[in-house]
């Protein structure tokens, strides 16, 4: 649990989120070549051009030059060892012979204090970058009136250079996280896209399955209200039971529309003509064909329920809609055939003969496969759909030719 404590609290390194593996090593490069270079280089500078002593020239070398390298992870807090460092080397310096050199900061600790400050950009808060800022300009105006005479100040050049690396680290960071956010609302958008997509489809399976459904409640009532006067000799318990069976399939309609007002959209309004069926495929066919597509269609003789009748058609249609947007002039196959108890639809369709660049139609008759999937789910049953090696598409789904009850 320790470890896991102390893992959580360890910070990320510099472009750690970055997709690419090289983008994210970049840091730890850039980090190693400025220490190997900037130590000897400061070491031989301060000891050779300044004439500070050796020891004092290396210690100061390595408080510098070292914290490069915990920049990666923690720029705020190598920063803070760095220009304390720097500003003592300042202070260092004027016991030394400056005449002629820059001072306070020569050109390697300036070099390493744009670098830090351009991660500390990537990292931190506007708050944050304008206090280190702050610092460099308290520093550089608080030297400044220590500066020997025949000096070159550099404390301008840090305060502009330093600003310009904050500016552009917090730019680049800013930049990141707005391309980061975009692509989450992406992903969330996309996913509340397919949401709705489903429930579009299932509201609009359900006022389908409402006509059907309804026709026989519909049947139902009239037959228990005639009971009377078809039959002759019905004893008054008889005639109170048919009585009773009418009245609840009328609530039964009356609670469906309901329902379906809940369902259905303002915009919609209710469907008089009756749900099409297995007898209606080859119409859809014939009318597949005037839209270019040559379709061959084998249908065998089935006795199913009204709902899977409905979906079957639903899936043809489906289907073909698909091949006229997506492959036009494909020849395409369209089968429906039942078999132990299953009602086989396939429609499959060969490559087009000249894809189209676009889609032809960016309307839907549903919604694709989701709809396929749900109509097949509904009443039990299953659906692949896939590529085919030749480069066409298949569509094949196994409807019981009675709809199973959904548990």
């Amino acid at each position: 649990m320790a470890m896991t404590s102390v893992e959580q609290s360890r910070p990320d390194a510099l472009l750690a989120g970055a997709s690419r593996r090289w983008v994210r090593a970049l840091p730890w490069a850039v980090a190693f070549v400025y220490f190997i270079t900037l130590m000897p280089v400061t070491l031989g500078v301060l000891n050779a051009d300044y004439g500070l002593n050796a020891g004092i020239a290396g210690a100061l070398s390595v408080i510098q030059t070292v914290p490069l390298l915990l920049a990666v992870t923690r720029p705020l807090q190598a920063w803070c060892i760095v220009f304390a460092a720097d500003v003592v080397g300042a202070l260092a310096l004027l016991t030394a012979d400056t005449a002629g050199y820059a001072w306070p900061f020569p050109a390697m600790e300036i070099v390493g204090l744009v670098l830090l400050c351009l991660a500390i950009g990537l990292r931190e808060s506007r708050r944050t970058l304008l206090l280190v800022w702050a610092a460099h300009i308290v520093a550089g105006i608080g030297l400044t009136f220590l500066a020997p005479d025949s000096t070159s100040n550099t404390s301008a050049t840090v305060i502009v250079l330093t600003g310009v690396a904050l500016v552009l680290g917090a730019a680049l960071r800013e930049r990141y996280d707005a391309q980061r956010r975009l692509a989450e609302q992406e992903t969330i958008s996309e996913a509340e896209r397919g949401r709705r997509t489903l429930l579009e489809e299932r509201a609009r399976i359900a006022r389908e399955l409402h006509d059907v459904v309804a026709h026989h409640m519909s049947m139902i009532t009239v037959q228990a209200d005639t009971a009377a006067y078809r039959l002759h000799d019905l004893t008054p318990e008889v005639q109170g039971e048919f009585t009773s069976i009418a009245s609840t399939a009328r609530e039964s309609l009356a609670e469906m529309r309901r329902l379906l007002g809940v369902l259905r959209n303002e915009d919609a309004g209710g469907e008089l003509a009756p749900q099409p069926g297995l007898g209606d495929i080859a119409h859809l066919v014939e009318a597949t064909v005037r839209a270019g597509v040559p379709v061959e269609v084998a249908t065998g003789e089935a006795e199913v329920s009204d709902a899977i009748g409905l979906s079957a058609y639903r899936i043809v249609q489906e289907a073909l809609a698909n091949v006229v947007r997506h492959a036009p002039g494909a020849a395409t196959q369209v089968t429906v055939s039942a078999d132990d108890g299953q009602l086989l639809v396939v429609v499959a369709n060969e490559p087009s003969p000249e894809p189209p660049e676009s889609p032809l139609e960016e309307g839907d008759t549903g919604h694709g496969l989701v709809g396929m999937r749900e109509r097949v789910r509904l009443v039990g049953g299953t659906l692949e759909a896939g590529a085919l090696p030749d480069g066409g598409f298949r569509v094949r789904a196994e409807l019981p030719l009675t709809a199973k009850e959904l548990t």
